[in-house]
């Protein structure tokens, strides 16, 4: 099998490489002066090929479908997106809106097709390809507990991400939970775990995606004056828009803790495993 990184998964791409024992071609990447892209596989594709690459921009998009363009003489082509961009505009509000995830997820013409955690898997019905999403929080649950933790307790946001919470703890021996909004008053809500105490506990919160930060920088207050130890945040996709993690440090977030799906300073466990897996079992 060989590996294609698209720009935005480069260092993704090698380390699937290196966890699979595939071959990973070299691609080059520019922009015109008119700030088109120009995108160009330098390495002879070969039969079988595996395209790496999360749609975080635009142009990270467009790079894709010149990836999977330059590959169509290849016999199989396979595209793995670890992030993908606008999965969140997955439904119509109002008359005239487009669904900008179908839209975006037919253009993308492959064999087969993986994603990450993806935000809605209703998603996948509109790939024209086999497509599989794999599940990369049993990795963050891994880290977690190699970490020097108090009496760790994993908490979804809302009780709409419990699996995710239950999928990172499971068979880990970590406690989870999901925290419980109760209205008190026309201005005032109570938040805080349903089922466990928090006093004494360094509490992770996890959800797929931390984009602004916004709701998690106002539980960790809530949660500090409950008695938590120690509160950090936990996703698999940093998207981490704007001053979110100025936010969650603002706020008393002791760390972040993210996956590769994007690159960033907190991407400190690799989903590299999971997409070896998933390749090798083609």
């Amino acid at each position: 099998m060989n590996i294609i990184g698209g720009p935005a998964s480069q260092l993704l791409a090698g380390r699937v490489c290196e966890s699979s024992g595939s071959n990973l071609l070299i691609s080059e990447f520019r922009k015109f002066p008119d700030g088109e892209l120009y995108t160009r596989i330098i390495d002879d594709i070969g039969e079988d090929v595996t395209i790496i690459q999360s749609t975080v921009t635009d142009t990270d998009l467009v790079a894709l479908l010149q990836l999977i363009d330059a590959c169509s003489e290849a016999s199989q082509v396979n595209v793995v997106i670890p992030y993908m961009g606008y999965a969140r505009q997955d439904k119509r509000f109002k008359s005239g809106e487009p669904i900008t995830a179908r839209a975006l997820a037919r253009t993308i013409k492959a064999d087969n097709v993986f994603t990450i955690n993806i935000h809605d898997q209703s998603i996948l019905d509109s790939f024209d390809a086999k497509t599989v999403n794999l599940d990369a929080t049993p990795m963050i649950g891994k880290y977690i507990k190699t970490m020097k933790f108090h009496d760790p307790l994993i908490i979804a946001p809302d009780d709409g991400a419990i699996g995710i919470a239950k999928s990172a703890s499971e068979d880990l021996g970590i406690d989870y939970d999901y925290l419980d909004k109760t209205r008190l008053s026309g201005e005032s809500v109570s938040i805080q775990p349903k089922n466990l105490k928090v006093k004494g506990r360094d509490v992770i919160i996890i959800d797929d995606i931390i984009s602004t930060g916004g709701t998690i920088a106002e539980t960790i207050p809530l949660l500090r004056k409950q008695g938590a130890h120690e509160v950090f945040a936990a996703c698999v996709h940093p998207v981490l828009s704007n001053n979110a993690i100025l936010k969650l440090f603002k706020a008393g977030v002791k760390g972040i803790i993210a996956t590769d799906t994007i690159d960033k300073g907190v991407s400190v466990v690799s989903v590299a495993p999971v997409i070896a897996m998933a390749i090798n079992e083609i």
